[in-house]
């Protein structure tokens, strides 16, 4: 084959990247390498999912293919979509009114060409060019008493990362998913770690109690600066000092209705989509995650140090 017909062939190929691994209609009977042939979705799977193998077992990867997550939140909500779809979940119903903004770009796995994009439609993308046979919902909307039970009753797993500015979506969310029987995994990102806490279905705990809240009826009277202060009260012995630290300096300047202009690092924001994407690995394989109230913390700094770690 000479290098003008490679060349063609090529060009082809680019042209087509944006199916899935190489569905190419190749023309005047050029024939492509094996490797870049079409291939079937359980094949694109198959390769995609290789390096697992070790660590999920072909049952459980299969779970996986065939689990549909409920992504609640699509900022710190894209790092864990990103570590999912890389474990090779297929599935993702995707719920953010926001758009991409400049200063999410530190933290968060959008990238410049993303800026004033609603962030459902660039997280989109993202995932879509990681695996293109994933199948996304993007819902560019904020969740409220019309969309939440809806949203969660087409989902089996639910991850929330909620701007805690909008404590009454946190808690519809939470309610909806407990009324439902939809195990819930709730994360933040901690200075230079994260935090998280699972809500088995049914189980004892709820949100509410959690964060000390009325065990019914609505929040929107109830200031969320109050009551993230309580919770960061009733945590406090178990953070890293440099968390109590920033949280506090923001919290002095916030007033209700205010974006939360708390500090967040590269690492910590990882670390939320990591930790996330293991509890949920654990949930579809059936295996035990601690319940909230217990705190799941992973303090990368005290790790690194060689101290003993913060997780609870």
């Amino acid at each position: 084959m000479g290098s003008s017909v490679l060349a063609d062939v090529f060009r082809k190929f680019l042209k087509a990247c944006a199916n899935p691994w190489g569905k190419i209609q190749l023309m005047a009977g050029h024939r492509l390498p094996p490797a870049l042939t079409p291939v079937s979705a359980d094949r694109r799977y198959e390769m995609f999912t290789l390096r697992n193998k070790d660590y999920v077992t072909a049952d459980v990867q299969d779970r996986i293919r065939n689990t549909r997550v409920l992504v609640a939140g699509c900022g710190l909500g894209s790092t864990f979509a990103e570590s999912a779809v890389r474990l090779g979940f297929e599935k993702f119903i995707l719920v953010d009114g926001d758009t991409v903004a400049p200063h999410n770009l530190n933290r968060q796995t959008y990238e410049a060409v993303d800026v004033n994009q609603p962030k459902v439609e660039a997280l989109a993308r993202r995932l879509r060019a990681i695996n293109p046979d994933v199948e996304i919902n993007a819902v560019h909307a904020y969740l409220d008493e019309k969309n939440t039970a809806e949203l969660v009753g087409r989902a089996d797993i639910v991850f929330d990362t909620v701007d805690f500015l909008d404590l009454p979506a946190i808690v519809r969310l939470h309610d909806e998913s407990r009324r439902q029987g939809k195990p819930i995994v709730t994360a933040l990102a901690a200075g230079w770690g994260a935090i998280a806490y699972y809500f088995a279905p049914h189980q004892e705990v709820s949100c509410r109690e959690l964060f000390g809240l009325p065990a019914e009826g609505s929040v929107s009277q109830l200031s969320y600066l109050d009551v993230f202060k309580e919770f960061l009260r009733g945590i406090k012995d178990k953070l890293d000092p440099s968390v109590l630290y920033a949280v506090s300096k923001a919290l002095t300047i916030m007033v209700d209705g205010k974006p939360c202009p708390a500090s967040q690092v590269a690492p910590g924001a990882f670390a939320v989509g990591s930790l996330a994407g293991a509890i949920v690995y654990r949930i579809v394989a059936g295996l035990p995650v601690k319940q909230a109230p217990e705190m799941i913390y992973v303090n990368l700094f005290d790790q690194i140090a060689g101290q003993k770690s913060f997780e609870q």
